[in-house]
């Protein structure tokens, strides 16, 4: 069986969905599901105080990369003596999400131990990408094109839902997505896409592209019927917390989605912040809310 360490959260999604869980030795400290990966060694360590609010969180950020420091760390001598035959890690997209590419090449290149290591980097901007890499990931296996049938599977009944219900002189509803709060951000990537499969309209951001930051009032003036909350890396009720102080923002209850009941939080951390395979979990989800809002 081949060693494998996954020092991207998706990739450890990716991996143990296709059956390869027991292949894994060693995760990074933010792979959290699924679940029965608490025993495997953690390899990296981030710099930034998670726990602190929304405006802390992305003045570390902005701190660190003004240094031109590394947000995380690797640790180099566990992964040496691990002695993975594959390596599964982020491409160089955002240093802010995971560890850099970089920094792990640079690792397999000077320890012994590892010369014979491959390192697989992914940077999926889209759901096909997401499919493509589990694909990559799984060495095109049955087991791997297995998994992928099943959610383009789901995704297909997705589209067929959306167009069954589509009326031509109907306007999609207006949808936005907040991903990060202080300061405030849409989700980019490939939210817009996963919206725009589910039926919604979505003018705040681009696909394949990263998330931009915005003004309070270019989300009032968007006027979304449907307005989610998911910031990136928070659970549920850390989601939640976050969120009240939008409530205060001028305008707030005028909002659309916020008079018609339709504004919600989401776990971001569950949905929409990876792109792994419940990206078609995340696509399910929206348009279960954009349908209430059709």
């Amino acid at each position: 069986m081949t060693r494998i360490v996954s020092l991207l959260p998706a990739a450890t999604e990716m991996i143990c969905g296709i059956g390869l869980r027991e292949q894994l030795v060693g995760v990074s400290h933010e792979c959290n599901w699924p679940h029965g990966l608490e025993g495997l060694p953690r390899l990296t360590r981030s710099r930034i105080d998670s726990s602190a609010d929304s405006a802390a969180i992305d003045a570390q950020v902005k701190a660190l990369a003004a240094t031109g420091e590394s947000f995380y760390e690797v640790d180099a001598d566990r992964l040496a003596a691990l002695r993975p035959e594959l390596i599964v890690t982020q491409g160089e997209c955002c240093d802010v999400c995971a560890v850099s590419l970089s920094s792990v090449e640079r690792i397999v290149a000077e320890r012994e131990e590892l010369r014979e290591t491959q390192v697989v980097a992914l940077n999926p901007e889209s759901l096909d990408e997401v499919l493509a890499d589990i694909e990559r990931i799984g060495d095109a296996a049955a087991e791997a094109q297995q998994y992928v049938f099943s959610l383009s599977e789901r995704i297909a009944h997705v589209r067929a839902a959306v167009q069954a219900n589509a009326v031509p002189s109907a306007r999609r509803p207006r949808v936005a997505v907040i991903e990060w709060i202080e300061p405030l951000m849409t989700a980019g990537n490939w939210t817009p896409e996963l919206v725009e499969l589910a039926g919604g309209d979505y003018g705040l951001a681009e696909a394949g592209r990263h998330s931009p930051y915005v003004e309070w009032r270019q989300i009032v003036e968007f006027a979304p019927e449907v307005l989610i909350v998911a910031p990136c890396g928070f659970d549920l009720e850390r989601s939640r917390r976050e969120a009240v102080c939008l409530e205060q923002l001028l305008g707030w209850s005028e909002v659309p989605a916020v008079v018609h009941g339709r504004a919600t939080v989401i776990d971001g951390d569950a949905y929409l912040n990876r792109p792994g395979p419940r990206l078609v979990e995340s696509l399910e989800l929206l348009r279960r809310l954009i349908a209430a809002a059709g």
